[in-house]
């Protein structure tokens, strides 16, 4: 069989001479491009004809490439973004915080400012919980005896007063708020210097005051204050404001809603106000009822001693019968004077009943009828007998 090579090799100039054509042809644009840089158009037209086909070849690669950037960005991003939450949260805990604190730090500078500005010593003190009694309005504090609550006290925050000392143990004490059905307290219209008493309502959280005249000096937006009557609450603290008042019928009497100007659910610190002030005297007690023979005898006015026993009776002499003529007796002594008649009889209606005399009281002896004798006297009794 016979090898023969192919058209294109049997017609034309053999290969070296086409080799050298070619690579003398090269160098010739070679030369022209770095000198005259002639072939730049021409090179413009070939990139701008060529860059489809170079993208359509690069595209597999940059899928793949795009590919494995996705998976791993996605990882990175949850990775971040679990960071990103984590640091969030702990954050917002910091921030919450933060601003307790802040909002703890402005309720404190407020209740020194307070302070300073009460006419009577007061003493910081916390909430630590509210009380078991679901129906009553009363929270405990960490001040007790041995810091020297006593009962009584008024509470206050910055705004006003919160409530009054219920309870005292050694540690804590017991405060009932303002609001408590059970508490009441003097006030003061700030406006018209009208006085009253303000009762708690409740859970309702708001103040009334009751039994009062339907012409009273009393509109919405006025401020009530401790008006001090009671002793116990200093005069001039802020209470409660108006919010409504109520118009009844006429001769009845109306009444006054107010609310409270002391945050009784929003602090967890307090001032307690530790009175100084002296009690009122009270007016001298009445004298007891007499109840037997010793309380009577405290009510009896003062006497003379009791004379001791008189002497026991002597029988009297024989009486000299009447001289005649009026004449005087031989012994001297003086004439018997004659008995007078007896008064007429007054009505039955009208006689009282004769006065009996004492059974131990002996019939009274003129001095010169006595015996010259003496007669020694008779024994007093012993007590017993």
């Amino acid at each position: 069989m016979e090898y023969s090579p192919p058209p294109l090799f049997k017609q034309g100039a053999p290969a070296r001479v086409k080799v050298t054509v070619f690579a003398l042809v090269s160098i010739a644009l070679l030369v022209v491009d770095a000198r005259l840089h002639a072939l730049d158009a021409v090179r413009q037209v070939a990139a701008t004809v060529l860059y489809p086909l170079q993208m359509a070849a690069l595209v597999p690669r940059d899928a793949m490439s795009n590919m494995g950037d996705y998976f791993s960005s996605v990882s990175a991003l949850q990775k971040e973004v679990r960071e990103l939450k984590s640091q969030q949260v702990a954050q917002a805990q910091a921030m919450q915080q933060a601003q307790l604190q802040m909002a703890e730090n402005a309720h404190l500078r407020r209740l020194m400012d307070a302070r300073e500005h009460l006419p009577v010593r007061s003493m910081m003190s916390e909430i630590l919980y509210d009380a078991r009694d679901p129906s009553t309005r009363r929270v405990v504090l960490d001040r007790g005896a041995r810091a020297g609550v006593k009962l009584g006290l008024p509470v206050i925050d910055n705004a006003g007063v919160v409530g009054q000392v219920t309870r005292v143990f050694p540690f804590t004490s017991e405060v009932t708020l303002l609001t408590d059905k059970e508490q009441a307290i003097p006030v003061q219209v700030l406006r018209s210097g009208l006085r009253s008493v303000a009762y708690g309502r409740g859970h309702s959280g708001l103040l009334d005051l009751r039994f009062v005249a339907p012409n009273a000096d009393i509109q919405v937006g006025d401020v009530l204050v401790t008006s001090g009557l009671d002793g116990m609450y200093p005069a001039g603290l802020a209470v409660a404001k108006v919010v409504q008042v109520e118009n009844v019928a006429q001769g009845a009497f109306g009444r006054v809603v107010c609310q409270p100007l002391a945050g009784i659910d929003r602090h967890s610190q307090l001032l307690v106000v530790m009175s100084d002030q002296p009690a009122a005297a009270r007016p001298p007690e009445a004298a007891p009822k007499a109840t037997g023979n010793t309380s009577s005898k405290r009510n009896l006015p003062k006497m003379d001693p009791v004379p001791p026993l008189p002497l026991p009776a002597q029988p009297l002499p024989p009486a000299a019968p009447p001289a005649a003529n009026g004449a005087a007796p031989a012994n001297g002594s003086a004439p018997a004077r004659a008995p007078a008649p007896a008064p007429a009889p007054a009505p039955a209606a009208t006689v009282p009943a004769p006065a009996r005399a004492p059974a131990n009281t002996a019939p009274a002896v003129p001095q010169a009828a006595r015996p010259a004798t003496t007669v020694p006297a008779a024994p007093q009794p012993k007590e017993g007998t």
